[in-house]
């Protein structure tokens, strides 16, 4: 695999996160690893990929996420010619999961 990111220290990283076995331990994990606007930027970017995926337009995941157009264009960008990696995330989760997020008809 060709990634602009993989050395020895993701590896380790990335690793860890994969022995992770539930919610409150990636909590968990998480809140010790990163600062707390660390995982919610991230949390966001997940959340607008999925409403792109889902159809939404920029100004609706705006106001639902607080996202800036900045940052909904760079995870656009990442849905068009990333490596499908929310692809393959979003195919793995179960339907309770994908429910955590608004839907598009509960506008």
């Amino acid at each position: 695999m060709d990634s602009r990111i993989k050395d020895n220290n993701v590896d380790f990283l990335l690793s860890a996160v994969l022995k992770l076995e539930s919610l409150e331990e990636a909590y968990k994990f998480f809140e010790d690893l990163c600062t707390v606007p660390e995982v919610k930027a991230m949390a966001q970017r997940l959340a607008v990929a999925k409403m792109l995926k889902d159809g939404w337009v920029y100004a609706d995941i705006v106001s639902r996420t607080g996202a800036s157009t900045a940052t909904i264009s760079r995870v656009s960008r990442s849905l068009n010619y990333g490596c499908n990696g929310y692809d393959i995330a979003f195919e793995r989760m179960t339907a309770d999961e994908l429910a955590m997020l608004p839907s598009k008809e509960d506008k």
